[in-house]
């Protein structure tokens, strides 16, 4: 009892530093700025300079690949205390011990009509890659894969204003969210990225951008989360991007195919994804995102009848500053048959609050509270029993190096 008033105490510290910490950065974002000096003193000339590229030196030696990287650890805290990992958190399965989140490496030669021929690199190492890797445990080709995040060949063909062309493994093209926690808004992955779309896929794709309002890509892929294809069938799509104003971004995407969820390696026997992602920023702070699936399998394995699932994701994020924001998530999930979750009637609920916090640049801190919830007993509490709700607690620092920064 006193190791666990201790740690509920430690929590609410690191939770009052990081609120304390973030309101001193916006006070001081706000106070009355010290007179510029003379326009002809050296400091003034000195601080319009911008800062150096720190990877210059790396990407001149690598003739023009840019190498980018990052480190994310964490601490986790789940008010169930399951027994060993929780199945339900894939890319944050520990409870009341730090983890390894993901540590990338990453080499990247764009592309465009002078330089045509590129390629990216990307390995990673720690719980996200795990995670990523045993979404297709039967893919015998991960034993030798597992560290490897995207690999893929770059051509940019001739063709109007250039057609690229891309070859290899790379990251799905659909959800909100993406494996790197970074880019996304809050420390935790969403339930429609771990359970309603794929992680990445292996084959081809093609993009050409017609103007600066719209895009599309066509993909031709061995199926979802493999290298190998269990069958000789191929799951293609087309992804559209509209900038419909300066403030308003819609992608609309589908893939169908003999693969996806509960797949019972029938090349007759089709999965059916759509997904779509809206994006508004309404002013330089405030920014907002919607993010909705439904996918249907043609026969579900574990069944032989057709299943289907359907969600919504909604986000919302506010920077005071630069370097504090704070982000909310809310989604709903319906799984009804049981196809993603393999639980039946699953009707799940999710809400995540995110507080951000960016130091130097180039780490990033977060501290995070989560609560997710079932109509159904799905969420693992202690060793034999299940429940309908948990409530989880993350901490985590990333630190990025980007040529960028």
């Amino acid at each position: 009892m006193r190791n666990r008033t201790y740690k509920m105490a430690l929590g609410s510290v690191l939770l009052a530093c990081t609120v304390t910490v973030g309101l001193a950065a916006q006070t001081s974002g706000d106070a009355t700025p010290a007179p510029a000096p003379a326009p002809a003193a050296t400091p003034a000339a000195t601080e319009a300079t911008p800062p150096p590229n720190p990877l210059a030196g790396i990407t001149s030696v690598l003739g023009g690949v840019n190498l980018t990287g990052l480190a994310d650890v964490y601490y986790g805290y789940n008010a169930n205390h399951p027994a060993g990992n929780t199945a339900t958190e894939p890319f944050t399965p520990f409870n009341d011990r730090f983890g390894l989140n993901l540590v990338e490496l990453q080499l990247d030669k764009p592309v465009d009509k002078t330089t045509p021929l590129g390629f990216r690199v990307a390995l990673g190492f720690g719980q996200a890659m795990t995670a990523v890797t045993n979404a297709s445990p039967n893919d015998g080709s991960n034993t030798s894969t597992q560290y490897l995040k995207e690999g893929y060949l770059s051509y940019m063909a001739p063709l109007g204003k250039g057609l690229q062309l891309d070859f290899g493994k790379y990251v799905t093209p659909a959800g909100a969210e993406v494996i790197e926690t970074n880019q996304n808004w809050n420390y935790s992955r969403s339930l429609l990225f771990y359970y309603a779309i794929p992680y990445y896929h292996f084959g081809s794709r093609a993009k050409y951008t017609f103007n600066d309002k719209w895009s599309i890509t066509g993909f031709a892929n061995n199926g979802w989360n493999n290298i190998l294809s269990a069958t000789s069938g191929k799951t293609g799509g087309a992804s559209i991007a509209w900038n419909a104003t300066k403030k308003v971004t819609i992608t609309q995407l589908y893939l169908g195919g003999p693969g996806g969820p509960g797949f019972s390696g029938n090349n007759g026997n089709w999965n059916h994804l759509l997904d779509t992602v809206v994006a508004y920023n309404p002013n330089a702070k405030l920014s907002l995102q919607a993010n909705l699936d439904y996918d249907h399998q043609e026969k579900f394995i574990a069944t032989g009848k057709a299943a289907d699932y359907a969600g919504i994701a909604a986000y919302a994020k506010y920077a005071f500053n630069p370097k504090v924001a704070v982000a909310a998530r809310y989604e709903y999930f319906n799984d009804h048959d049981g196809l993603a979750t393999g639980t039946v009637h699953n009707h799940l609920n999710e809400f995540t609050g995110t507080i951000e916090r960016k130091f130097a640049g180039h780490l990033i801190s977060r501290l995070e509270y989560r609560h997710d919830d079932s109509n159904q007993d799905f969420f693992q509490r202690g060793a034999p029993s299940f429940v309908k709700g948990q409530t989880t607690i993350d901490a985590g620092l990333v630190f990025v190096l980007e040529p960028a920064q």
